[in-house]
């Protein structure tokens, strides 16, 4: 099926909506507003399409909400944790000089984002609304369940961990098959949703935009957990504990002998 160039249309503008709090504290645009976005465009289609949604593409939507409401109720909590404060001062140092046009730019891009990220549930939706059934939306699903738990799971694992151990790297549960298991269910959330949605992708426009969502929030998670592998080498690299968990823990993908993005050129801010 073609895009639906009017639904798309309708979906950037919810996100431009939910991201312009961003205005307001700019780190916000990548974490709030995220979530927002995210559980927002998933209430609005599934009023706009009450009539003709049902089964698997129910649940596609259910967890789109579910991650973005999960999402920003996490962020919201760990912003009040006194132990996070010193991140978001860092946070608002780096951006409080941003430029107004810089900001409005940050805007519109992340509200793209948001827009790409969500267009493979939008397809599937029109495709069923057009009375077809989209064959890949059941495996789909089943993979953004996934993601969805493992990130879940390592969020609060991290967040229990660190409250008693705000001095140490976290290394129980899910830490001790992968670094940044929280990255990795957030990328194989974001695989489950573009699978889903194979089934609408009727032309080249649309292989074209949710291929760039999907390979671009991959390609943030990588930056981010090379990010943090930076961090946490200059808070605990001289521990010869955290040497050794490094050399034996794979920093993004189980049982994947990839143990250090140290080398990643690209950044993402």
């Amino acid at each position: 099926m073609t895009v639906p160039w009017h639904l798309v249309a309708l979906a950037f503008a919810v996100c431009l909506v939910v991201a312009a709090p961003g205005f307001l504290r700019v780190y916000y645009f990548v974490s709030l507003c995220y979530a927002g976005a995210i559980a927002a465009q998933s209430l609005v289609f599934a009023l706009l399409f009450s009539t003709t949604i049902s089964g698997w593409v129910t649940l596609q939507l259910l967890l789109l909400l579910i991650y973005g409401v999960r999402l920003g109720a996490f962020l919201a909590v760990r912003e009040r944790n006194p132990a996070y404060a010193a991140e978001l001062a860092r946070a608002e140092r780096r951006t409080a000089e941003l430029k107004l046009w810089h900001q409005i730019a940050i805007w519109l891009g992340v509200s793209l984002l948001f827009t790409l990220l969500f267009l493979p549930a939008l397809l599937t939706l029109s495709l069923q609304a057009q009375g077809a059934w989209p064959v890949s939306t059941p495996l789909g699903v089943m993979i953004m369940a996934v993601g969805l738990w493992v990130e879940s799971l390592a969020d609060w694992q991290k967040y229990r961990y660190k409250a008693e151990h705000p001095s140490h790297y976290c290394d129980t549960g899910l830490y001790r098959l992968v670094r940044c298991p929280n990255y990795l269910g957030e990328m194989v959330f974001w695989f489950g949703v573009w699978f889903s949605g194979l089934s609408a992708y009727g032309s080249g426009g649309a292989w074209t935009l949710t291929l760039l969502g999907m390979l671009y929030i991959l390609a943030l998670m990588t930056a981010a957990a090379a990010g943090l592998e930076r961090k946490q080498d200059e808070r605990y690299g001289d521990r010869p504990d955290y040497q050794e968990y490094v050399r034996s823990v794979p920093i993004l993908f189980p049982w994947v002998p990839l143990f250090t993005l140290r080398k990643l050129l690209i950044r993402f801010r």
